[in-house]
């Protein structure tokens, strides 16, 4: 299902906030908050520190206290799995009435590879609580985000915000076209080592293959098992959905150990790996678990195959 710039999306609202000073941050977000949980609305405030601190010490204490407060660093540090994990875990847990979020997933110091996974991210908010009584709103730092970042911000959102402005509709709102034009070819290494899955008996070799690989590099046994799981899930998924054989490539790069699974299915599902189980356990599960284990997930599917890459940052052994 996709979501058309003018489809009805019930009671859903979701907001793009443009401010440009830590005032207006406040300004804005505390009343916010604390109208809400005055109300006694599920309130869930997702964003990265130092905002998050900013508006725990701004708050007053009995909304500081109700809302649920997440540092988006560590609960979205892999921009795919916001929708399954923070997101749509809290929105799940209450499934009948209105519920407001804050949720900041683009900050000055995300990565120019985290930050495509953002914009498809942003853009499937529309479609995963289409229909849903929840009100969205989602900070951008006007003064230290570039202008690209801001114009994508306007594509993905419905709604814009300006602090000391009334809200108004974005004529620009297309968040297909915004995640199409990230749905793009993924890079790889010539260096990388390969390994070619014709069956699912092939999966025990691919888990020794990565582990002596990641080994290799120095990973931790935990870290080591990480990277087993990741390529256990996406080879998998690739046998039973994909069309024919899938092949396995891992390389390293940036500080950061990068495993590709490539097949000829196309995936139609967009947000498969992005429901939280307790709703998806039968559809997505493997591409949960990867999305909740690695650093980054990308993907890009077209008719002629998906590829996705789980990135894991190397935490080598002291």
């Amino acid at each position: 299902m996709t979501v058309a710039a003018g489809a009805d999306r019930g009671s859903f609202r979701h907001i793009a906030l443009f401010y440009r000073s830590p005032q207006e941050y406040v300004d804005y977000l505390v009343p916010y908050v604390a109208d809400a949980v005055a109300a006694g609305l599920p309130t869930l405030v997702a964003v990265p520190e130092p905002n998050l601190s900013l508006l725990r010490n701004a708050l007053p204490a009995g909304a500081a206290g109700s809302a649920s407060l997440s540092d988006m660093t560590q609960v979205g540090r892999n921009p795919a799995h916001i929708l399954g994990g923070v997101l749509g875990a809290f929105a799940a847990r209450h499934p009948s009435g209105p519920v407001r979020m804050i949720g900041e997933p683009v900050w000055s110091g995300r990565s120019e590879l985290e930050y495509p996974a953002c914009v498809q991210h942003e853009a499937l908010v529309n479609e995963a609580f289409i229909g849903r009584d929840i009100t969205m709103l989602c900070p951008y730092d006007a003064t230290h985000l570039n202008s690209e970042m801001l114009v994508d911000a306007e594509i993905t959102h419905p709604s814009l915000g300006h602090c000391g402005h009334p809200e108004r509709t974005s004529s620009g709102f297309a968040p297909d076209v915004a995640w199409e034009r990230y749905n793009e070819p993924l890079p790889r290494s010539t260096s990388a080592a390969s390994y070619t899955l014709h069956r699912l008996t092939d999966l025990a070799g691919a888990r020794q293959f990565s582990a002596k690989y990641a080994r290799w590099f120095g990973f931790t046994a935990a870290d080591v098992a990480d990277l087993q799981l990741i390529v256990n899930e996406l080879a998998s998924n690739s046998l039973q959905h994909g069309r024919g054989p899938c092949t396995l490539l891992l390389w390293a790069a940036d500080d950061q150990l990068i495993c590709q699974v490539r097949d000829a299915g196309r995936l139609t599902d967009r947000l498969a790996g992005r429901r939280p189980l307790i709703s998806d356990y039968d559809h997505g599960c493997g591409l949960f678990v990867v999305n909740a284990t690695a650093d980054l997930v990308r993907m890009h599917t077209a008719a002629s195959g998906t590829t996705v890459q789980a990135h894991l940052r190397m935490r080598k052994s002291a």
